[in-house]
Protein backbone atom coordinates (compact mmCIF):
# COMPACT_ATOMS: atom_id res chain seq x y z
CA UNK A 1 0.00 0.00 0.00
CA UNK A 2 1.95 3.38 -1.00
CA UNK A 3 1.36 6.55 -0.01
CA UNK A 4 3.25 9.99 -0.48
CA UNK A 5 6.45 9.48 1.53
CA UNK A 6 6.40 13.24 2.40
CA UNK A 7 2.49 12.58 3.70
CA UNK A 8 4.02 9.94 6.20
CA UNK A 9 6.94 11.86 7.78
CA UNK A 10 6.83 12.06 11.31
CA UNK A 11 9.02 13.94 12.81
CA UNK A 12 8.29 18.07 13.17
CA UNK A 13 10.69 20.36 14.78
CA UNK A 14 8.32 22.16 16.81
CA UNK A 15 6.94 19.66 18.76
CA UNK A 16 10.41 17.08 19.37
CA UNK A 17 13.33 18.19 16.81
CA UNK A 18 14.65 14.54 17.03
CA UNK A 19 14.10 11.65 14.84
CA UNK A 20 12.87 8.49 17.12
CA UNK A 21 16.31 6.51 16.84
CA UNK A 22 18.60 4.48 19.06
CA UNK A 23 21.05 7.65 19.98
CA UNK A 24 23.83 7.52 21.36
CA UNK A 25 24.49 10.19 24.29
CA UNK A 26 27.88 10.96 23.08
CA UNK A 27 26.99 11.47 19.72
CA UNK A 28 24.43 13.86 20.29
CA UNK A 29 27.35 15.93 22.92
CA UNK A 30 29.55 16.12 19.66
CA UNK A 31 26.79 17.11 17.13
CA UNK A 32 25.96 19.96 20.09
CA UNK A 33 29.33 21.57 20.35
CA UNK A 34 29.30 21.54 16.30
CA UNK A 35 25.77 23.29 16.57
CA UNK A 36 27.19 25.98 19.61
CA UNK A 37 30.80 26.37 17.28
CA UNK A 38 28.69 27.18 14.24
CA UNK A 39 25.60 28.76 15.66
CA UNK A 40 23.38 26.32 14.42
CA UNK A 41 24.59 25.58 11.40
CA UNK A 42 26.16 22.00 10.57
CA UNK A 43 28.89 21.97 8.34
CA UNK A 44 29.98 18.97 6.08
CA UNK A 45 33.42 17.32 6.37
CA UNK A 46 35.42 17.31 3.54
CA UNK A 47 38.20 15.82 3.60
CA UNK A 48 40.69 14.13 6.72
CA UNK A 49 44.51 15.52 5.94
CA UNK A 50 43.91 15.54 2.48
CA UNK A 51 42.41 12.11 2.13
CA UNK A 52 38.87 10.75 1.94
CA UNK A 53 39.01 7.86 3.49
CA UNK A 54 37.70 7.23 6.97
CA UNK A 55 39.34 8.16 10.22
CA UNK A 56 41.38 5.42 11.57
CA UNK A 57 43.72 4.90 14.86
CA UNK A 58 46.70 5.10 12.28
CA UNK A 59 45.87 8.23 10.73
CA UNK A 60 45.39 10.00 14.48
CA UNK A 61 48.95 8.21 15.44
CA UNK A 62 50.33 9.88 11.86
CA UNK A 63 48.94 13.37 13.29
CA UNK A 64 51.04 12.52 16.65
CA UNK A 65 54.01 11.49 14.54
CA UNK A 66 53.83 14.96 12.25
CA UNK A 67 53.97 16.85 15.74
CA UNK A 68 56.40 15.49 17.44
CA UNK A 69 58.82 15.37 13.89
CA UNK A 70 57.99 19.73 14.00
CA UNK A 71 59.38 19.52 17.77
CA UNK A 72 55.40 20.13 19.07
CA UNK A 73 55.49 17.13 21.63
CA UNK A 74 58.28 14.58 22.43
CA UNK A 75 57.94 10.97 23.15
CA UNK A 76 55.43 9.71 20.64
CA UNK A 77 58.00 7.43 18.96
CA UNK A 78 59.22 6.25 22.53
CA UNK A 79 56.18 5.19 24.00
CA UNK A 80 53.75 4.18 20.79
CA UNK A 81 51.72 1.60 22.88
CA UNK A 82 51.04 4.18 26.11
CA UNK A 83 49.58 6.63 23.65
CA UNK A 84 47.76 4.42 21.61
CA UNK A 85 46.07 2.93 24.79
CA UNK A 86 45.54 6.52 25.97
CA UNK A 87 43.58 7.69 22.41
CA UNK A 88 41.67 4.50 23.19
CA UNK A 89 40.74 4.96 26.30
CA UNK A 90 40.59 8.76 27.01
CA UNK A 91 40.01 10.31 23.40
CA UNK A 92 38.18 8.19 20.82
CA UNK A 93 35.36 7.18 20.63
CA UNK A 94 34.42 3.66 19.10
CA UNK A 95 31.74 1.83 17.06
CA UNK A 96 32.10 -1.89 17.61
CA UNK A 97 34.58 -1.19 20.48
CA UNK A 98 36.84 -4.33 21.09
CA UNK A 99 35.62 -6.41 17.91
CA UNK A 100 39.42 -6.65 15.65
CA UNK A 101 37.64 -6.72 12.09
CA UNK A 102 34.41 -4.41 12.99
CA UNK A 103 36.21 -1.79 15.34
CA UNK A 104 36.18 2.03 13.72
CA UNK A 105 36.54 5.68 15.36
CA UNK A 106 33.36 7.28 15.47
CA UNK A 107 34.99 10.68 16.69
CA UNK A 108 37.03 12.22 19.14
CA UNK A 109 35.18 12.52 22.52
CA UNK A 110 33.47 15.36 23.43
CA UNK A 111 35.75 16.94 25.73
CA UNK A 112 36.36 20.06 23.97
CA UNK A 113 34.28 22.43 21.42
CA UNK A 114 36.86 21.48 19.16
CA UNK A 115 35.80 17.70 19.19
CA UNK A 116 33.86 17.73 16.13
CA UNK A 117 36.04 18.11 13.63
CA UNK A 118 37.81 14.63 13.30
CA UNK A 119 34.88 12.47 13.03
CA UNK A 120 33.79 10.08 10.70
CA UNK A 121 30.42 11.46 10.28
CA UNK A 122 28.18 8.53 9.24
CA UNK A 123 29.34 6.65 12.90
CA UNK A 124 28.85 9.77 14.71
CA UNK A 125 25.14 10.55 14.01
CA UNK A 126 22.62 12.00 16.74
CA UNK A 127 19.38 11.85 14.05
CA UNK A 128 18.73 15.68 14.69
CA UNK A 129 18.59 15.26 18.82
CA UNK A 130 21.25 17.62 19.39
CA UNK A 131 19.49 20.28 17.74
CA UNK A 132 16.75 19.65 20.23
CA UNK A 133 19.21 20.56 23.31
CA UNK A 134 20.18 23.48 21.28
CA UNK A 135 16.70 24.61 20.67
CA UNK A 136 16.68 24.51 25.03
CA UNK A 137 20.20 25.73 25.33
CA UNK A 138 18.60 29.14 23.05
CA UNK A 139 15.95 29.44 25.06
CA UNK A 140 18.40 30.94 27.47
CA UNK A 141 21.17 32.94 25.69
CA UNK A 142 22.87 33.72 28.44
CA UNK A 143 23.51 30.30 29.60
CA UNK A 144 24.21 29.01 26.01
CA UNK A 145 27.10 31.56 25.09
CA UNK A 146 28.34 30.49 29.51
CA UNK A 147 28.51 27.00 28.41
CA UNK A 148 30.19 27.69 24.70
CA UNK A 149 33.27 29.61 26.21
CA UNK A 150 33.92 27.07 29.00
CA UNK A 151 33.88 24.36 26.34
CA UNK A 152 36.28 26.20 24.14
CA UNK A 153 38.76 26.93 27.35
CA UNK A 154 42.22 26.80 25.64
CA UNK A 155 41.44 27.50 21.91
CA UNK A 156 41.96 31.23 20.60
CA UNK A 157 39.30 30.94 17.94
CA UNK A 158 40.47 34.49 15.74
CA UNK A 159 44.11 32.71 15.45
CA UNK A 160 43.03 29.09 15.72
CA UNK A 161 45.67 28.19 18.10
CA UNK A 162 45.89 26.78 21.15
CA UNK A 163 45.59 29.35 24.33
CA UNK A 164 48.52 27.56 27.19
CA UNK A 165 47.78 31.05 29.48
CA UNK A 166 44.31 29.03 30.00
CA UNK A 167 44.85 26.00 32.58
CA UNK A 168 43.45 22.81 30.46
CA UNK A 169 43.75 19.12 31.41
CA UNK A 170 45.91 16.68 29.45
CA UNK A 171 42.70 15.51 27.56
CA UNK A 172 41.27 18.34 26.02
CA UNK A 173 45.24 19.47 25.21
CA UNK A 174 45.32 16.14 23.60
CA UNK A 175 42.26 16.87 21.51
CA UNK A 176 43.11 20.33 20.59
CA UNK A 177 46.73 18.94 19.17
CA UNK A 178 44.84 16.47 17.04
CA UNK A 179 42.72 19.36 15.91
CA UNK A 180 44.34 22.48 15.11
CA UNK A 181 45.87 21.90 11.82
CA UNK A 182 42.19 20.79 10.68
CA UNK A 183 41.29 24.55 8.30
CA UNK A 184 38.57 25.67 7.91
CA UNK A 185 38.61 25.38 4.01
CA UNK A 186 38.00 21.03 5.08
CA UNK A 187 34.40 21.76 6.07
CA UNK A 188 31.47 23.20 3.30
CA UNK A 189 29.47 25.58 5.13
CA UNK A 190 25.94 23.59 4.61
CA UNK A 191 22.42 25.19 4.08
CA UNK A 192 21.11 23.36 6.76
CA UNK A 193 21.04 24.13 9.75
CA UNK A 194 18.48 23.94 13.68
CA UNK A 195 15.96 26.60 13.17
CA UNK A 196 15.10 29.12 15.67
CA UNK A 197 12.04 27.07 17.62
CA UNK A 198 10.86 28.04 20.73
CA UNK A 199 10.30 24.77 22.46
CA UNK A 200 6.73 23.55 23.04
CA UNK A 201 7.45 22.77 27.01
CA UNK A 202 8.91 26.32 27.51
CA UNK A 203 9.35 25.32 31.25
CA UNK A 204 11.25 22.31 30.74
CA UNK A 205 13.58 24.13 28.35
CA UNK A 206 13.91 26.90 31.21
CA UNK A 207 14.96 24.06 33.71
CA UNK A 208 17.72 22.61 31.83
CA UNK A 209 19.02 25.77 31.05
CA UNK A 210 18.72 26.52 34.84
CA UNK A 211 20.72 23.16 35.59
CA UNK A 212 23.31 24.07 33.34
CA UNK A 213 23.27 27.71 34.68
CA UNK A 214 24.26 25.80 38.45
CA UNK A 215 26.69 23.48 36.94
CA UNK A 216 28.71 25.98 35.20
CA UNK A 217 28.74 27.91 38.72
CA UNK A 218 31.27 24.49 40.11
CA UNK A 219 33.47 25.38 36.74
CA UNK A 220 36.34 26.78 38.80
CA UNK A 221 35.93 24.01 41.93
CA UNK A 222 34.72 21.02 39.88
CA UNK A 223 37.26 19.49 38.15
CA UNK A 224 36.82 19.87 34.35
CA UNK A 225 36.44 16.00 33.36
CA UNK A 226 34.06 15.46 35.88
CA UNK A 227 31.87 18.66 34.99
CA UNK A 228 31.71 17.39 31.89
CA UNK A 229 30.62 14.04 33.27
CA UNK A 230 27.70 15.95 34.86
CA UNK A 231 26.46 17.74 31.75
CA UNK A 232 26.10 14.38 29.71
CA UNK A 233 24.53 12.70 32.35
CA UNK A 234 21.82 15.95 33.03
CA UNK A 235 21.59 16.64 29.21
CA UNK A 236 20.44 12.94 28.93
CA UNK A 237 18.26 13.17 31.42
CA UNK A 238 16.25 16.28 30.75
CA UNK A 239 15.75 14.84 27.14
CA UNK A 240 14.33 11.75 28.44
CA UNK A 241 12.25 13.97 30.76
CA UNK A 242 11.21 16.50 27.96
CA UNK A 243 9.56 13.31 25.60
CA UNK A 244 8.23 11.74 28.80
CA UNK A 245 6.26 14.62 29.47
CA UNK A 246 5.19 15.16 25.70
CA UNK A 247 4.03 11.77 25.39
CA UNK A 248 1.77 12.70 28.35
CA UNK A 249 1.12 16.41 27.36
CA UNK A 250 0.67 16.22 23.57
CA UNK A 251 -2.84 14.59 23.49
CA UNK A 252 -4.10 16.37 26.03
CA UNK A 253 -3.69 20.09 23.88
CA UNK A 254 -4.61 18.45 20.58
CA UNK A 255 -8.12 17.46 22.74
CA UNK A 256 -8.18 20.89 24.34
CA UNK A 257 -6.56 22.98 21.09
CA UNK A 258 -4.25 24.69 23.45
CA UNK A 259 -0.37 24.54 24.16
CA UNK A 260 -0.26 26.03 28.08
CA UNK A 261 -1.59 22.49 29.73
CA UNK A 262 -0.91 21.70 33.31
CA UNK A 263 2.34 20.05 34.05
CA UNK A 264 1.43 17.64 36.91
CA UNK A 265 3.20 14.85 35.38
CA UNK A 266 5.31 12.61 37.69
CA UNK A 267 7.28 9.03 38.17
CA UNK A 268 7.79 6.72 41.21
CA UNK A 269 11.73 5.77 41.29
CA UNK A 270 12.60 2.69 42.53
CA UNK A 271 15.74 3.24 44.47
CA UNK A 272 16.42 0.08 46.22
CA UNK A 273 17.90 -1.09 43.29
CA UNK A 274 15.90 -4.45 43.71
CA UNK A 275 13.62 -6.17 40.60
CA UNK A 276 11.47 -7.64 43.74
CA UNK A 277 11.34 -4.94 45.96
CA UNK A 278 7.57 -3.76 47.02
CA UNK A 279 8.42 0.06 45.21
CA UNK A 280 9.06 -2.02 41.67
CA UNK A 281 5.58 -2.64 41.04
CA UNK A 282 4.46 0.92 41.61
CA UNK A 283 7.70 2.18 39.40
CA UNK A 284 6.94 -0.56 36.61
CA UNK A 285 2.94 0.46 36.16
CA UNK A 286 4.28 4.30 35.41
CA UNK A 287 6.85 2.79 32.99
CA UNK A 288 3.71 1.40 31.48
CA UNK A 289 1.71 4.02 31.81
CA UNK A 290 4.82 5.56 30.01
CA UNK A 291 4.70 3.07 27.39
CA UNK A 292 0.88 2.75 27.07
CA UNK A 293 0.78 6.44 26.20
CA UNK A 294 3.20 6.77 22.99
CA UNK A 295 0.08 5.26 20.75
CA UNK A 296 -1.93 8.63 21.42
CA UNK A 297 1.48 10.53 21.21
CA UNK A 298 1.82 9.19 17.67
CA UNK A 299 -1.12 9.83 16.55
CA UNK A 300 -1.73 13.74 17.96
CA UNK A 301 1.75 14.02 16.02
CA UNK A 302 0.09 12.70 12.78
CA UNK A 303 -2.70 15.02 13.35
CA UNK A 304 -0.82 18.37 13.94
CA UNK A 305 1.04 17.78 10.95
CA UNK A 306 -1.61 17.06 9.01
CA UNK A 307 -3.18 19.90 10.42
CA UNK A 308 -0.33 22.09 9.40
CA UNK A 309 -0.45 20.60 6.02
CA UNK A 310 -4.21 21.88 5.44
CA UNK A 311 -3.20 25.12 7.03
CA UNK A 312 0.03 25.39 5.05
CA UNK A 313 1.92 26.59 7.25
CA UNK A 314 5.71 25.28 7.91
CA UNK A 315 7.60 23.72 10.58
CA UNK A 316 9.42 27.06 11.86
CA UNK A 317 7.02 29.09 14.20
CA UNK A 318 5.79 27.37 17.38
CA UNK A 319 2.88 29.67 16.75
CA UNK A 320 2.08 27.34 13.81
CA UNK A 321 1.50 24.73 16.39
CA UNK A 322 -0.96 26.85 18.12
CA UNK A 323 -2.94 27.45 14.70
CA UNK A 324 -2.73 23.52 14.33
CA UNK A 325 -4.11 22.80 17.54
CA UNK A 326 -7.18 25.46 16.90
CA UNK A 327 -8.14 23.53 13.82
CA UNK A 328 -7.95 20.53 15.06
CA UNK A 329 -10.49 21.04 18.09
CA UNK A 330 -12.78 23.00 15.61
CA UNK A 331 -12.73 20.82 12.99
CA UNK A 332 -14.19 23.14 10.54
CA UNK A 333 -15.62 21.93 7.41
CA UNK A 334 -13.19 22.94 5.33
CA UNK A 335 -10.48 20.59 7.09
CA UNK A 336 -13.01 17.71 5.96
CA UNK A 337 -13.29 18.89 2.60
CA UNK A 338 -9.11 18.99 1.94
CA UNK A 339 -9.07 15.33 3.59
CA UNK A 340 -11.95 13.71 1.36
CA UNK A 341 -10.22 14.67 -1.45
CA UNK A 342 -6.99 13.77 0.24
CA UNK A 343 -8.43 10.20 0.61
CA UNK A 344 -10.23 9.39 -2.63
CA UNK A 345 -7.08 10.17 -4.26
CA UNK A 346 -5.45 7.58 -2.21
CA UNK A 347 -8.46 5.31 -2.15
CA UNK A 348 -8.06 5.74 -6.22
CA UNK A 349 -4.41 4.70 -6.44
CA UNK A 350 -4.95 1.12 -4.40
CA UNK A 351 -6.25 -2.12 -5.57
CA UNK A 352 -9.21 -4.30 -4.38
CA UNK A 353 -6.84 -6.02 -1.54
CA UNK A 354 -5.62 -2.60 -0.78
CA UNK A 355 -9.38 -1.38 -0.32
CA UNK A 356 -10.20 -4.67 1.54
CA UNK A 357 -7.20 -4.53 4.12
CA UNK A 358 -8.51 -0.16 4.54
CA UNK A 359 -12.13 -0.46 5.07
CA UNK A 360 -11.56 -3.01 8.47
CA UNK A 361 -11.02 0.07 9.85
CA UNK A 362 -11.89 2.82 7.72
CA UNK A 363 -15.39 1.88 8.01
CA UNK A 364 -15.59 2.57 11.60
CA UNK A 365 -13.88 6.20 11.26
CA UNK A 366 -16.72 8.83 11.08
CA UNK A 367 -14.86 11.21 9.09
CA UNK A 368 -12.28 11.52 6.18
CA UNK A 369 -9.60 13.38 8.80
CA UNK A 370 -9.73 10.48 11.31
CA UNK A 371 -9.56 7.77 8.30
CA UNK A 372 -6.55 9.38 7.08
CA UNK A 373 -4.81 9.87 10.47
CA UNK A 374 -5.85 6.09 11.23
CA UNK A 375 -4.33 5.15 8.51
CA UNK A 376 -0.76 6.42 8.90
CA UNK A 377 -0.93 4.90 12.02
CA UNK A 378 -1.29 1.61 10.46
CA UNK A 379 1.07 2.13 8.21
CA UNK A 380 3.96 4.31 10.15
CA UNK A 381 2.57 3.30 13.91
CA UNK A 382 4.21 0.19 15.09
CA UNK A 383 7.74 1.64 13.20
CA UNK A 384 7.51 5.08 15.09
CA UNK A 385 6.57 3.02 18.54
CA UNK A 386 9.24 0.36 18.51
CA UNK A 387 11.79 3.13 17.63
CA UNK A 388 10.91 5.88 20.20
CA UNK A 389 10.96 3.19 23.23
CA UNK A 390 14.44 2.50 22.13
CA UNK A 391 15.84 6.22 21.60
CA UNK A 392 13.71 6.57 25.25
CA UNK A 393 15.37 3.81 26.69
CA UNK A 394 19.09 5.55 25.25
CA UNK A 395 18.30 8.63 26.64
CA UNK A 396 17.25 7.13 30.02
CA UNK A 397 20.38 5.63 29.94
CA UNK A 398 18.61 2.12 30.80
CA UNK A 399 20.58 -0.05 33.04
CA UNK A 400 22.98 2.09 33.80
CA UNK A 401 24.24 4.15 37.00
CA UNK A 402 23.94 7.14 35.12
CA UNK A 403 20.44 6.67 34.20
CA UNK A 404 16.80 6.76 35.47
CA UNK A 405 15.75 3.43 34.22
CA UNK A 406 16.06 -0.10 34.11
CA UNK A 407 15.13 -3.66 32.96
CA UNK A 408 15.86 -7.08 33.64
CA UNK A 409 16.10 -9.75 30.93
CA UNK A 410 13.53 -11.49 32.26
CA UNK A 411 9.48 -10.69 31.41
CA UNK A 412 8.70 -10.88 35.17
CA UNK A 413 11.13 -7.58 35.25
CA UNK A 414 9.52 -4.94 33.24
CA UNK A 415 11.10 -1.42 32.52
CA UNK A 416 10.84 0.59 36.09
CA UNK A 417 11.95 3.62 36.98
CA UNK A 418 14.95 3.85 39.04
CA UNK A 419 17.48 6.13 40.71
CA UNK A 420 21.33 5.62 39.17
CA UNK A 421 24.04 6.62 41.53
CA UNK A 422 25.73 9.20 39.12
CA UNK A 423 22.50 11.03 38.36
CA UNK A 424 21.86 10.94 41.70
CA UNK A 425 25.38 12.62 42.52
CA UNK A 426 24.50 14.78 39.83
CA UNK A 427 21.18 15.88 40.65
CA UNK A 428 22.19 16.44 44.22
CA UNK A 429 25.07 18.47 43.22
CA UNK A 430 23.14 20.90 41.95
CA UNK A 431 20.41 21.23 43.60
CA UNK A 432 22.47 21.86 47.05
CA UNK A 433 22.53 25.57 45.57
CA UNK A 434 20.67 28.28 48.18
CA UNK A 435 19.11 30.49 45.24
CA UNK A 436 17.16 32.67 47.53
CA UNK A 437 20.67 35.91 47.16
CA UNK A 438 21.29 37.20 43.51
CA UNK A 439 24.57 35.55 44.30
CA UNK A 440 24.42 31.67 44.34
CA UNK A 441 26.43 29.74 47.55
CA UNK A 442 26.15 26.17 48.55
CA UNK A 443 23.71 24.80 50.96
CA UNK A 444 22.63 21.41 53.41
CA UNK A 445 19.37 20.28 53.13
CA UNK A 446 17.65 17.14 54.90
CA UNK A 447 16.87 13.64 53.89
CA UNK A 448 13.18 15.04 53.40
CA UNK A 449 13.88 18.46 51.64
CA UNK A 450 15.75 16.75 48.76
CA UNK A 451 13.58 14.29 48.04
CA UNK A 452 11.33 17.47 47.95
CA UNK A 453 13.40 19.22 45.54
CA UNK A 454 13.38 16.20 42.98
CA UNK A 455 9.82 16.17 43.17
CA UNK A 456 8.94 19.76 42.80
CA UNK A 457 12.15 20.51 39.47
CA UNK A 458 11.59 16.96 38.04
CA UNK A 459 8.36 15.23 39.52
CA UNK A 460 10.20 11.96 41.04
CA UNK A 461 8.76 10.34 43.72
CA UNK A 462 11.01 8.87 46.43
CA UNK A 463 8.17 9.26 48.79
CA UNK A 464 4.87 8.82 47.53
CA UNK A 465 2.83 8.85 51.12
CA UNK A 466 2.13 12.81 50.45
CA UNK A 467 1.31 12.76 47.11
CA UNK A 468 -2.67 12.78 46.25
CA UNK A 469 -2.74 9.36 44.27
CA UNK A 470 -1.51 7.68 46.99
CA UNK A 471 -3.79 8.96 49.60
CA UNK A 472 -5.75 5.49 50.30
CA UNK A 473 -2.42 4.34 50.41
CA UNK A 474 -2.96 0.59 52.00
CA UNK A 475 -0.39 -0.90 54.33
CA UNK A 476 1.75 -2.73 51.49
CA UNK A 477 2.08 0.91 49.96
CA UNK A 478 3.05 2.57 52.98
CA UNK A 479 5.92 -0.09 53.42
CA UNK A 480 7.19 -0.16 49.93
CA UNK A 481 8.01 4.07 50.62
CA UNK A 482 9.42 3.63 53.92
CA UNK A 483 12.18 1.12 52.20
CA UNK A 484 12.32 3.52 49.29
CA UNK A 485 13.51 6.28 51.82
CA UNK A 486 16.23 4.48 53.31
CA UNK A 487 17.53 2.92 50.46
CA UNK A 488 17.71 6.67 49.26
CA UNK A 489 19.31 7.12 52.41
CA UNK A 490 21.97 4.70 51.82
CA UNK A 491 22.78 5.62 48.63
CA UNK A 492 23.89 8.87 49.61
CA UNK A 493 25.86 7.42 52.03
CA UNK A 494 27.55 5.57 49.27
CA UNK A 495 28.28 8.26 46.98
CA UNK A 496 29.49 10.20 49.94
CA UNK A 497 27.07 12.92 50.51
CA UNK A 498 25.20 11.72 53.86
CA UNK A 499 26.87 10.97 57.13
CA UNK A 500 24.44 10.07 59.79
CA UNK A 501 26.99 10.71 62.58
CA UNK A 502 24.08 11.45 65.13
CA UNK A 503 20.65 10.76 66.52
CA UNK A 504 20.05 14.29 66.44
CA UNK A 505 17.69 14.80 63.48
CA UNK A 506 18.72 18.17 63.11
CA UNK A 507 22.58 17.13 62.27
CA UNK A 508 21.40 14.77 59.68
CA UNK A 509 22.09 17.03 56.57
CA UNK A 510 22.63 16.44 53.36
CA UNK A 511 26.31 18.38 51.84
CA UNK A 512 27.82 18.85 48.56
CA UNK A 513 30.83 17.42 47.35
CA UNK A 514 32.02 20.85 46.30
CA UNK A 515 31.47 23.95 47.63
CA UNK A 516 31.09 27.47 46.68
Amino acid sequence: MKINQQEAIFRNELIFAADAKAVNVENILLNLFMLLNTNGVRPKQLTVSGSKKDVDIDSVKRIFSVLEERGEIIGFKENPEAVEFWLRCNLLNMVNRGKIDKEKISSLRPIHLESYKLRNASSARDYNTADQVYNMLNFDPLVRDELKKFLSDGWDKNTNKINLYENIDVDSLGILMLIKDIKSRDFIQSGTGVQNITPILEKQALLFCEDVRRLLLYKKIIPRNVLLDYFKTITAFHLSLYIQKLIEVLPKMVSQGVINIEDDWSIVLDVTDNYESKIAAISCSDADRMNNGLYEYIKSTFQINAALRFLKLEKNNTANVEAALSALLKRQPELEIYYQVQWDSLYAAWDEDDRALVSEFADYEDSSFSKYTELLMRLRGNYQYRYHVQMIDNLSNKNNERGFMAQGRSKRHPRRFVLGTRLLETLTQINLLDTTDSQLSSKTVSIEELMQLFRDRYGLIINGLNEQRFENADLNTIEAFKENVEAFKNKLRQIGFYNDLSDAFILQKIRPRYEI
